[in-house]
């Protein structure tokens, strides 16, 4: 829903009541995650995507109601046996989707800013806006919304977006939760023409992508116009300075010695989410003798991913930086590497999204 604020309130300032729908939760082969929204203004224009296409327009209908009459609607959309051409998904899978009116609390939101949306689901209307530091709006129960702003600003944290049950005394109540944070980190170590066309593939899955090498005159906004950022300094000590965490990905592609060991010695002990780093066979044999001389544990060697990148048969910069991101994409989803023609079950996994959360099961609005 974040994505979608700048057309929010742009409707907002013009007086043009809207609605959004957003995807509350998922259940087997469901072609959105949770989160997913759809905005529709009372006058029928559109933005986003729920489900790409299987029931959008069912979905956008039902906001051009809520933006109507301003009552919130829950409703459960899934593939139907009997009716093949029947509003649902085709793929097989469930959503559920939330549809709300006009979220005023948004319009205190600023882009870029680390914040999430709490909306209970009893058909109470309660919703909050949580920040770090600071919340506004309420269930109407003081101690219930303590409870609520508690489990979302943990949830903020984590960066999760999903429904958690929360409870105050005998009264217990689901919400939904979308979490909005910065963009996870791309750290791109060696300004070579591989690094270029890695920088261009990190872009374009969301990451905040920096290029960072000790050479000025390779190390230049010229080389690297899709980089969010250019550093000259060495690697080691760039990475030592900079903010590292769960989300962000490590690639060092210099595949030199005085560069890669220093600098491995440092990511390899961070929290970062992937660490991997260019080169022959041999090289990371050498560089895996030079790291355990300088005192990394098994442990921490076993988190390289050292030569980088899936096996695809890559030989360009541009097929071998598929082959980085695709091994990325693969460790922070849980995915195989395989060719799914070769594998069995669900094709789209939440998993992440969904940690230590509890999906809703409710049937459909009549």
């Amino acid at each position: 829903m974040f994505e979608l604020l700048e057309q929010m309130r742009a409707w907002a300032a013009t007086g043009r009541p809207y609605a959004v729908a957003s995807v509350v939760s998922t259940t087997g082969s469901a072609p959105r995650p949770a989160g997913a929204a759809l905005a529709v203004s009372a006058d029928g224009e559109a933005v986003g995507s729920v489900s790409g296409g299987c029931v959008e327009g069912a979905v956008y209908e039902l906001c051009l109601r809520v933006a109507a009459d301003g009552v919130p609607v829950r409703q459960t959309f899934g593939y139907s046996d009997d009716d093949a051409f029947a509003v649902g998904l085709t793929c097989g899978g469930i959503i559920e989707v939330l549809v709300w009116p006009s979220p005023r609390l948004l319009e205190r939101v600023r882009q870029g800013e680390r914040v999430a949306l709490a909306r209970t689901l009893d058909g109470t209307a309660g919703a909050v806006v949580v920040w770090p530091d600071r919340h506004e709006g309420g269930t109407g129960d003081d101690e219930l919304d303590a409870v609520v702003v508690a489990e979302t600003r943990a949830m903020l944290d984590a960066g999760l977006t999903g429904v958690r049950e929360v409870g105050c005394g005998e009264r217990r109540v689901e919400v939904f939760v979308e979490s909005h944070t910065t963009p996870p980190r791309m750290l791109i170590f060696g300004a070579i023409d591989f690094a270029a066309a890695l920088t261009r593939a990190g872009r374009l899955l969301g990451y905040h992508v920096t290029v960072c090498d000790a050479r000025p005159v390779f190390a230049t906004r010229r080389r690297f116009p899709d980089a969010h950022d250019v550093v000259v300094d060495w690697p080691h000590r760039y990475l030592a300075g900079t903010e590292v965490d769960s989300r962000t990905v490590v690639a060092v592609l210099t595949h030199d010695a005085k560069f890669d060991v220093p600098l491995l010695e440092v990511a390899l002990r961070t929290n970062a989410a992937y660490v991997g780093a260019m080169g022959s066979r041999r090289t990371h044999a050498d560089r895996l003798r030079r790291l355990r001389e300088q005192g990394l544990t098994e442990q921490e060697l076993g988190r390289l991913r050292s030569p980088i990148g899936l096996d695809l048969g890559a030989s360009t910069p541009e097929e071998t930086a598929v082959s980085i991101v695709a091994e990325i994409v693969a460790a922070r989803r849980g995915g195989s590497g395989l060719p799914l023609s070769r594998t069995g079950g669900p094709i789209h996994r939440f998993s992440d999204d969904r940690r230590g959360l509890r999906a809703a099961r409710v049937p459909a609005e009549s």
